[in-house]
């Protein structure tokens, strides 16, 4: 019975390094959601950047385009 007794707790120890593993790579994974997630937000915040100076963009072309009479304003001033 004693070989048996020290079988079980020999899988148990194994077992128990097994978790312990698991653990630090939860928390490896963790740490990398949580890297991906800034990153993420700091790409999200330059895309909308670039939106602004986009539309900016677009306005002065319109109003160049205006100016050189190179496209017809409506009567409302309204753009198709």
């Amino acid at each position: 019975m004693a070989d048996a007794d020290n079988l079980v707790l020999e899988y148990l120890r194994r077992f128990d390094v097994r978790l312990k593993g698991f653990d630090v790579k939860l928390d490896r994974l963790s740490a990398d959601v949580r890297d991906l997630s800034v990153r993420m937000t700091h790409v999200e915040e330059n895309l909308a950047g670039v939106h602004r100076r986009l539309d900016r963009l677009d306005m002065r072309v319109d109003r160049i385009e205006r100016r050189l009479e190179l496209i017809d304003t409506p009567p409302d001033g309204v753009r198709e």
